[in-house]
């Protein structure tokens, strides 16, 4: 199986405004940036937008670990949530539905096909990947004339 290295991150000018997605995927001694941007969008969506883009790009079940500084992301795996969300059907433990189901169910789709390990990372600081995950979601931000 493949090993695969991916840094995540989101970017938003409001939030809701503006918003920007990137990712890093290294395969060997290969690297490969993606980006993309939404007009209104929220933080939280373009954390996890970055995570399912990244993981679409695989073309084979692959043994992923998975870096971001989104606390939201991370935690959601690592410490059960979405199951629990699951259980509760789609629902928060205050009975309120999850926000960006649609993205939650697309990443839970990709999680089941691959072999990810979740790692939380300090966003703003000397992570180089990380900070250049930062800067391609701040680039990809459209502009609002």
């Amino acid at each position: 199986m493949k090993e695969v290295i991916i840094y995540t991150d989101g970017a938003c000018r409001g939030n809701p405004g503006p918003g920007g997605w990137a990712a890093l995927l290294i395969y060997n001694d290969k690297e490969k940036e993606i980006s993309g941007g939404e007009k209104h969008t929220t933080n939280q969506k373009m954390e996890l937008r970055a995570a399912v883009e990244a993981l679409k790009c695989l073309k084979e079940p692959c043994k992923v670990k998975l870096y971001s500084d989104s606390a939201y992301l991370i935690n959601a795996f690592k410490q059960g949530w979405l199951d629990k969300w699951q259980k509760n059907g789609w629902r928060t433990i205050n009975k309120e539905p999850v926000e960006n189901q649609d993205l939650w169910k697309e990443l839970l789709k990709l999680s089941h096909r691959h072999n990810i390990q979740w790692v939380k990372v300090k966003g703003h600081s000397n992570d180089q990947r990380n900070n250049r995950c930062d800067y391609l979601a701040q680039q990809a931000v459209p502009s609002i004339l």
